[in-house]
């Protein structure tokens, strides 16, 4: 029995140096060690030994078995050495190759202009302010010198949810909430960029969800010149050094006066072409003294305040800055129209 278990070491043993593969290796554990592997056969046939030399061949036995199980581990970890050498070898990565370019999303063309006339009025020292959309009447109409039944709340057609709440149809709530933040105190001085809500028919030029900002200032001795002069230099930086304004009179419940401002056209320099409909001028906002009611119904002394306020569309400067044709291009997610707008 005991030349019996040394011939099955080392026989066990040179198939385990002869293995290929952990396949292998695994079919000559179970082979040997296993609960029909001949080491357990040879310990069967103990019970006919004397007592003597049980002990002895039941320490032999397990020697066998731990010298193959030794013999098994070490070439498993040769083998799986092995293996994770030759996959370092085919994933290596040569880190002095130039990298695969990332694509990097644009600006849409309307974030870019909304983020520029932001930009311009914060450096002119303007704070931004934020309301909400879904608004109440109140500060949609009746604050801004608008009551019930007025005839101009017409020109606005609203998307009302009750009879008191609807969505937003321009961002001069803001203003409105803003002034009685402020407690009849000023100075004022902000703009309110957002979106707003009106039931126009969808079409090149109109959309039932566009966006406005809208600038406030309220202080003592605010003139029209200040007005005029704050256009000028927003005119001059989205359109270029070279243009210049004009107002025209015009009608808003919340100003008087109110005006209509137009800056000369870009692309003629004033001489007149299809842009301008051959006037020279392009329509870009509305703005004007804010009406002594709104002031009021704020809390501040219209006798002691005034101040100007101005609306704008960033589609309709986008199109004129752009040459955009239709609003609609600014909803519709082809990625061939926003590619053309790309910002350093």
């Amino acid at each position: 029995m005991q030349e019996q278990l040394k011939t099955l070491q080392a026989e066990a043993l040179e198939k385990v140096n002869q293995a290929e593969d952990l396949k292998g290796l695994n079919d000559i554990r179970v082979a040997y060690l296993g609960k029909k592997g001949p080491i357990t056969e040879v310990l069967r046939g103990m019970g006919k030994l004397s007592a003597e030399e049980r002990p002895v061949m039941g320490a032999l036995a397990n020697e066998v078995r731990e010298a193959i199980a030794t013999a098994i581990t070490e070439k498993q970890e040769n083998f799986e050495k092995e293996v994770i050498e030759k996959k370092l070898t085919s994933e290596t990565i040569d880190v002095t190759l130039p990298g695969r370019p990332v694509k990097i999303g644009n600006h849409h063309p309307l974030t870019a202009v909304i983020e520029e006339i932001e930009d311009l009025f914060l450096g002119m020292g303007y704070q931004i302010a934020e309301g909400p959309e879904v608004e109440i009447d109140y500060y949609n109409f009746e604050a801004l010198n608008l009551p019930k039944g007025h005839p101009a709340r017409d020109m606005q057609d609203s998307f009302y949810i009750t009879d008191e709440v609807l969505m937003r149809t321009h961002t001069s709530p803001v203003q409105a909430r803003t002034l009685e933040k402020f407690k009849g105190q000023g100075p004022v001085k902000i703009i309110c960029p957002g979106k707003v809500y009106r039931r126009d028919d969808d079409d090149a030029t109109h959309s039932h969800q566009f966006t406005q900002i809208e600038g406030l200032v309220v202080d003592e001795n605010v003139h029209m010149s200040d007005l005029k002069g704050t256009l000028e230099v927003f005119a001059k930086k989205m359109f270029g050094e070279e243009r210049e304004i004009r107002l025209r009179p015009s009608f808003f419940p919340f100003t008087e006066p109110s005006v209509e401002v137009d800056v000369s056209c870009f692309k003629c320099g004033g001489k007149g072409c299809n842009v301008c409909k051959k006037t020279g001028w392009i329509e870009i906002l509305g703005a004007g003294m804010v009406h002594p009611n709104v002031l009021e119904m704020a809390g501040f002394d219209s006798k002691k305040y005034s101040g100007f306020a101005f609306g704008m569309g960033p589609e309709r400067i986008a199109m004129l800055k752009y040459g955009i044709d239709d609003i609609r291009h600014f909803y519709t997610d082809d990625i061939r129209f926003l590619k053309q707008f790309k910002r350093a």
